[in-house]
C-alpha cells in the first residue's frame, strides 16, 4: 500500500471555490472533448459500463486488475463485469456501426477500478474518453501513430489556450511540441533508475513525451511496464505524458496506440502465457481478419482537468471515495475534496 501521506504544495489554496470547480471541469471537459472530435474526426456514440466476461470485450490493462462483477437476477445471476476500459469494445463498434477508414468514435467511459491503489493522482474511480479510429493495415507504422498523437496533443494546446483565457491564474505550460523517445532510449540514458524515475526526467526536461514501445520487455529482461497482451501492439503503442509543476511530477494524461493484427496478437499472447485467449469471441474475430485494424486510446478526464485547472489532489475535480485519514488531512492543508 502507498504512503498516504498528502504531499501538498506549501500555502496551496485552490484559486477556485467547489462550486466553482465544478463549472470549470465542464469547460474543460466539453471544450476538449469537441477539440478532440475535430480533429481526429470522432464520432461519439452510448457504451456499455458492464459486459459479459465469456465475450473476451473487458480489458486486463496490466494483467492482473481484478474486475467488479456482479450477477443479474432477471437473466439467472448472469455474471457481468464493470468494464476497465473499452478498447476492444470500440474495435468491435465501429465495425458494427459502419464506420470507414478515417473515421472514429468516441464514448465517455466510467469504470471501477477496486485494485487500485490511490494517491493524489490515482482513484478506484476512472473517467476517460475512450476513442478508437480505422486506418488502413498499410498505416500501422510508426509515422501513422506519431501523427496521431500530435492530433491529440494539438487538442490539449488548444484547451489550454481556451482555459489560460477565461482563467487568468492559468498559466500555460505546455511546450509547443510534444518530444517522441522510446522507453529504450530512456532505460538506455537512465539505467540505474526505476522506470517512473525515468518518466518523471523525460517529462521535467522535455514538458510533454510522448513514450513509445510499452509492454514488451526491453534490453534489461524487464518490461517497462505491463500492458495486456490483446489490445495494443506493444511495438506501435504509447503514453502522453507532461511535467506538472503543481506536484513537481510526471503526469500520464493518455494511454494509446495501435491495435494488434493477427500476428501481433498471437505473439503477444504466446508471450505474455495466455495463449487460451485466442479462442475468446473478440481475439477469434482478429485472428480470423473480421475486425477493422485500428487505432486507439484514453484520456483521462479527471487528469486532464487536474492538470489544467492546477489542483493538487485528484479528489478536487472528481467524486469518490478515500481513506479516511486522507479526507482529514486534505481539510487540514486546504484540499476540497469533492
Amino acid at each position: 500500500m502507498k504512503n498516504m501521506m498528502l504531499q501538498v504544495p506549501e500555502d496551496y489554496r485552490s484559486p477556485l471555490s467547489i462550486r466553482e470547480t465544478e463549472e470549470a471541469i465542464k469547460k474543460v471537459k466539453d471544450f476538449f472533448e469537441k477539440a478532440l472530435a475535430v480533429n481526429l474526426n470522432l464520432t461519439r456514440v452510448s457504451a456499455p459500463l458492464f459486459v459479459p466476461p465469456e465475450t473476451g470485450l473487458n480489458d486486463d490493462l496490466n494483467g492482473v486488475e481484478r474486475p467488479v462483477a456482479f450477477g443479474i437476477r432477471e437473466q439467472g445471476e448472469r455474471k457481468v463485469e464493470i468494464v476497465h476500459s473499452l478498447a476492444k469494445w470500440k474495435r468491435h463498434a465501429l465495425k458494427r456501426y459502419g464506420f470507414e477508414r478515417g473515421e472514429g468514435l468516441y464514448t465517455d467511459m466510467n469504470a471501477i477500478r477496486r485494485d487500485e491503489d490511490t494517491d493524489h493522482i490515482h482513484s478506484i474511480f476512472v473517467d476517460q474518453w475512450d476513442w478508437e479510429r480505422i486506418i488502413d493495415p498499410s498505416e500501422r507504422n510508426i509515422d501513422t501513430l506519431k501523427a496521431i498523437v500530435k492530433k491529440v496533443y494539438q487538442s490539449l494546446e488548444e484547451t489550454e489556450d481556451f482555459m489560460s483565457i477565461k482563467y487568468p491564474y492559468i498559466k500555460k505550460s505546455l511546450p509547443q511540441n510534444i518530444t517522441f523517445v522510446s522507453t529504450q532510449e530512456l532505460e538506455d540514458q537512465y539505467p540505474d533508475k526505476s522506470p517512473k524515475d525515468r518518466e518523471y526526467l523525460a517529462a521535467k526536461e522535455h514538458g510533454a513525451i510522448f513514450l513509445m514501445q510499452i509492454g514488451d520487455k526491453l534490453a534489461s529482461g524487464e518490461p517497462h511496464d505491463g500492458r495486456a497482451p490483446d489490445y495494443d501492439d506493444w511495438s506501435l503503442n504509447g503514453d502522453i505524458i507532461v511535467y506538472y509543476p503543481v506536484l513537481d511530477i510526471a503526469l500520464e494524461l493518455s494511454s494509446m496506440g495501435i491495435r494488434v493484427d493477427e500476428k501481433a496478437l498471437k505473439d503477444q499472447l504466446a508471450k505474455a502465457g495466455c495463449e487460451e485467449r485466442s479462442k475468446l469471441p473478440f481475439q477469434k474475430e482478429i485472428i480470423e481478419g473480421k475486425l477493422p485494424y485500428t487505432i486507439g486510446g484514453g484520456i483521462g478526464q479527471s487528469r486532464i482537468c487536474m492538470f489544467f485547472l492546477k489542483k493538487a489532489h485528484i479528489g478536487e475535480v472528481q467524486s469518490s471515495i478515500w481513506p479516511e485519514e486522507v479526507m482529514k488531512e486534505a481539510e487540514e492543508k486546504g484540499i476540497q475534496i469533492l
